[in-house]
């Protein structure tokens, strides 16, 4: 029997595998940040630079659901090559002109955002499908550390460039990078196998469709990160503590949720693919929302981590979720509309606790952020339901 260790993973396709990943998702995550770094002493440069870091989110929410749904399995080197290709253009265009007009940096940064959103869901599926199936849960779990790896990297390198070389040095990092993920796509398959008989008949929108709820909790996962990185620092003001705080705190959450993936890998969890997410998610709410209410440091570091730990395997199991209701021939199509659902939970937590926040105590937006989770919640469970009931939901395969 093939052997379902992480060192079955350590192989040359895998390896190659990953640092395609990294160069193709470090631009993206330093992104944000390097869009402030870039503008930030114009007049007035902080509020453009968040204005394009959003413009950017938005190109991303986009870009993922409409080209995702085009991602054909016989074509899919060639598509990726050509989003990526094309991001690493725009992150070039903002780097070489810094100095252009606003309109003219905004549209380089929705294409940025939205040419390589569909990379993500192809590069998943082309490391799930070329690994045993056994393995498949390890794999994702390994992807889950790898992601959490590069976010806590990528804002230290944007900062370090920007402040230590020029302010566009990060873009032009980041389109050397996914420039170089467009060469590496050929040490990569160029497709995988699909059997089409699974939709025969059946558009991609209402083979998507029939996923929504597993793209519903993964937004709802989303939103708890938003809550967690967008309205730390004023809830630290508000307990008298040190802001400086902020940093630290957040990347023991990433260093938390990149080993919570490895343990999830580790070994078999009981229930199915829905109860593991919904008790997941609802550990996550709560560790959010005692953040939220206990004024001691100790407590909100604790909550942090424990809700990091808990955050990783929900995103494993949301991974592994698409996989039991979509058919073969959509994964990586699904997996871009996931990755298009988070981004609407990071962006609808992050207005809706600005707007509290503009009204009341950072502790009462975090809870109303909590709220707006447990309603994604109460969707999502009622949708999974029904899922099992239509199709057998099958437990997690380790």
């Amino acid at each position: 029997m093939a052997s379902t260790t992480y060192r079955a993973l350590i192989t040359r396709p895998v390896l190659s595998w990953a640092a395609v990943a990294v160069a193709a998702r470090m631009p993206v995550a330093m992104a944000p940040l390097a869009l402030v770094f870039l503008v930030r002493e114009r007049p007035g440069g902080y509020v453009l630079g968040a204005e394009l870091a959003a413009v950017y989110v938005v190109g991303e929410v986009i870009g993922a659901a409409l080209l995702g749904a085009r991602l054909r399995p016989d074509r899919a080197r060639r598509h990726l090559a050509g989003g990526l290709g094309a991001g690493a253009v725009a992150f070039a265009g903002l780097g070489i002109l810094p100095g252009a007009p606003d309109l003219v940096l905004g549209a380089f940064a929705l294409l940025a955002g939205a040419a390589p959103a569909a990379s993500p869901g192809g590069l998943r599926a082309l490391l799930t499908e070329h690994v045993d199936t056994g393995l498949v849960p390890k794999a994702l779990s390994a992807e889950a550390t790898l992601t959490y790896a590069v976010w806590a990297a990528a804002p230290a390198a944007a900062g370090g460039l920007a402040f230590g070389v020029a302010s566009y040095a990060p873009l032009l990092l980041a389109a050397a990078l996914m420039a170089l993920s467009v060469a590496g796509l050929w040490a990569l398959p160029g497709s995988w196998e699909a059997d089409e008989s699974d939709r025969a008949g059946v558009s991609v929108i209402r083979t998507l469709a029939t996923a929504w709820p597993v793209y519903v909790s993964g937004a709802a996962a989303m939103s708890l990160l938003a809550l967690a990185e967008l309205v730390l620092p004023a809830l630290l003001e508000q307990r008298g503590l040190a802001v400086s705080w902020s940093g630290p705190l957040l990347a023991g959450y990433s260093l938390a949720a990149a080993a919570g993936a490895l343990l999830y890998g580790l070994r078999s969890w009981p229930g199915r693919l829905s109860t593991q997410s919904l008790v997941l998610l609802l550990g996550v709410s709560a560790c959010v929302a005692a953040a939220a209410v206990i004024p001691s440091l100790a407590a909100v570091a604790v909550a942090l981590v424990v809700a990091g730990l808990l955050q990783a395997g929900l995103q494993v199991t949301r991974a592994l979720g698409l996989r039991a209701v979509l058919p073969q021939s959509a994964l990586a199509a699904g997996y871009s509309m996931m990755y298009s659902a988070v981004g609407v939970g990071y962006a609808a937590s992050a207005s809706l606790s600005g707007a509290v926040l503009s009204i009341a105590l950072p502790s009462t937006a975090i809870l109303s952020g909590v709220v707006l989770t447990l309603l994604l919640t109460v969707a999502s469970a009622v949708g999974e339901v029904r899922l099992v009931r239509a199709k057998a939901y099958a437990p997690a395969e380790q």
